[in-house]
C-alpha cells in the first residue's frame, strides 16, 4: 500500500501489485513514495517547527539566551537605544545631555527612529511574523533558516539552500538563484524539473525580517522538488560524477523529510503537538512564577509614568503617579506583561487573590521569581521605557513597541493546580 498526494491535497491509498521477479521496479515505487510522502509533509514541518518557534525565541530570549540589549531590539530600537545611551556615555557628552531639554532628547531620538523607517519606504513586501536566525530548522545534518510570512507562505532563506544540498556558490553565477538555475539547467537535471520549478528560482520572494531588513527565500517545497529532480535524475542514470555528492545529501533531506514529517503527522492527528506547546509552556511559567507571594519593592521607575502622560498630553506632577488613571493599569498589561515571556500576563491574573470587587489585592510583580521574573521584567522595563522616549505621541508609541516587542498570543489552556482548583 502506498500514500500519493493527490491534486486536491490529501492523502489517496493506492494499492500497488508488484511481481516478484520486478525487484527493480518495486524498489523504484517504494522511493517514489519516500518522494510522495516527503513533498506532502515539508510543509507540515514548517507549520510544526514555527507553530513553536515563539516559544523556543522565548526560552532562547528571557530564559537564560545569551542575546545582548542590541541584538534584542529590532532595527527602529536599536537605532533610538544608541542614541539615547550616546547623548551620556561619551565623555563631554554627558554635559550636553544635561543641557537639553526631555523634547529635544526625544526628538533627537525619534528623528533617527524614522529616519530609519524613511529609508525603508517605497516598497510593500510580506513580513516575517515567525521564525529567528537563531533557530533554523535542522534536518539532514543542515541548518536552514526558515519563517512565515505574514501572508501565511512558508519560505527558506535563500542563501542557505546551497548548503543545505551541499553545493558551492561557484564562479559562474552571482548568487545563489544564479547557482541554482545553472543546476537545474544542466543537461542532467533539466528533464527533471518543470518551468515551475525555474520560474520560483528566477523570482525568489522578497520580504522583511522582524528587524526590517530585507531578505529572500524560496517557498519551503521547492527543497523537496529540487530533491525529487535529482534523485529522478540520478535514478535514470542521468547524472554526472561531479554531482553524485548532491544526489547522496538530497536522499538525506529526503528521508529527513519523511522522518520529521510523518511525526508531525502524528503529533497533530492524536493531538499531542498541543500537549508538547503546553509543556513547553509550563517550563516558561516555572522559571518566571514564584510559588509564594514576594515583598513589595519599587519596581516601576517613575519615568514609565511620566512618559505615558508625555506621549498622551496630559500634565504630570509629583502626585500623578499616585493619581493616575485606571486605564494605564489596561496599557500596563498590555505593554509589559502581554510582551514579558508567553502566558505570563495569563498566569499572574489567574492565580492573583482578589477583593470583593474582583480586583487584585497586590501587584502581579508580586508573583514573579527573584531569578528570573524581576530581573527580566525590570530588563523589559527599560526598553519600553527608552521606546517612549523615542515616541512623539502615544500612537507612534503603540505601533514602535507592537513592531519591537510584539505581544504573545498564547490561546492555550493552561493547567489547573489541584490545590487550588
Amino acid at each position: 500500500m502506498i500514500l500519493f498526494y493527490s491534486k486536491t491535497n490529501k492523502f489517496v491509498k493506492k494499492k500497488m501489485h508488484v511481481r516478484i521477479d520486478q525487484p527493480k521496479q518495486a524498489h523504484r515505487n517504494h522511493q517514489k513514495g519516500i518522494l510522495i510522502l516527503a513533498r506532502a509533509s515539508i510543509d507540515k514541518i514548517l507549520h510544526t517547527f514555527l507553530y513553536s518557534t515563539i516559544l523556543a525565541q522565548a526560552r532562547m530570549r528571557y530564559c537564560g539566551g545569551i542575546m545582548s540589549e542590541n541584538e534584542r531590539l529590532d532595527g527602529e530600537l536599536a537605532e533610538a537605544a544608541k542614541k539615547l545611551s550616546s547623548l551620556g556615555a561619551k565623555k563631554g557628552g554627558e554635559a550636553r545631555a544635561l543641557s537639553l531639554t526631555p523634547e529635544k532628547r526625544s526628538e533627537i531620538a525619534r528623528n533617527a527612529v524614522m529616519k530609519r523607517w524613511e529609508s525603508n519606504k517605497g516598497e510593500s513586501l510580506p513580513i516575517a511574523t515567525y521564525g529567528s536566525p537563531d533557530r533554523p530548522l535542522k534536518i539532514g545534518g543542515a541548518e536552514i533558516p526558515c519563517y512565515v510570512l505574514d501572508n501565511g507562505k512558508r519560505v527558506l532563506v535563500q542563501g542557505a539552500m546551497l548548503t543545505a544540498l551541499d553545493m558551492k556558490q561557484g564562479t559562474a553565477g552571482r548568487g545563489t538563484g544564479d547557482r541554482l538555475l545553472k543546476f537545474l539547467s544542466t543537461r542532467s537535471i533539466k528533464p527533471f524539473a518543470d518551468k515551475y520549478l525555474n520560474n520560483m528560482i528566477i523570482e525568489p520572494i522578497k520580504f522583511r525580517t522582524a528587524g526590517g531588513n530585507i531578505a529572500h527565500g524560496y517557498e519551503a517545497t521547492i527543497l523537496a522538488d529540487i530533491c525529487d529532480a535529482v534523485l529522478e535524475a540520478r535514478k535514470e542514470g542521468k547524472l554526472n560524477y561531479q554531482q553524485e555528492h548532491i544526489a547522496r545529501q538530497c536522499e538525506i533531506l529526503v528521508r529527513g523529510f519523511a522522518r520529521v514529517g510523518i511525526i508531525a503527522l502524528v503529533d497533530e492527528v492524536t493531538g499531542y503537538q498541543d500537549k508538547r506547546t503546553k509543556e513547553a509552556l509550563q517550563q516558561i511559567l516555572e522559571q518566571f512564577i514564584a510559588k509564594e507571594l514576594q515583598p513589595w519593592v519599587k519596581t516601576f521607575p517613575d519615568d514609565f509614568y511620566k512618559e505615558i502622560f508625555r506621549l498622551n498630553g496630559w500634565p504630570f506632577n509629583t502626585n500623578s503617579i499616585k493619581k493616575r488613571p485606571g486605564v494605564i493599569g489596561t496599557w500596563t498589561n498590555d505593554i509589559v506583561y502581554a510582551r514579558l515571556a508567553p502566558g505570563v500576563r495569563e498566569e499572574l491574573h489567574r492565580i492573583a487573590e482578589r477583593d470583593e470587587k474582583g480586583r487584585p489585592k497586590h501587584k502581579l510583580f508580586q508573583r514573579l521569581t527573584e531569578s528570573t521574573g524581576h530581573p527580566k521584567l525590570r530588563e523589559h522595563l527599560v526598553v519600553v521605557t527608552t521606546l517612549m522616549k523615542a515616541a512623539g505621541n502615544w500612537k507612534e508609541f503603540k505601533r514602535m513597541i507592537q513592531r519591537a516587542l510584539p505581544a504573545y498570543n498564547t490561546n492555550l489552556e493552561l493547567p489547573l493546580d489541584e490545590e487550588n482548583g
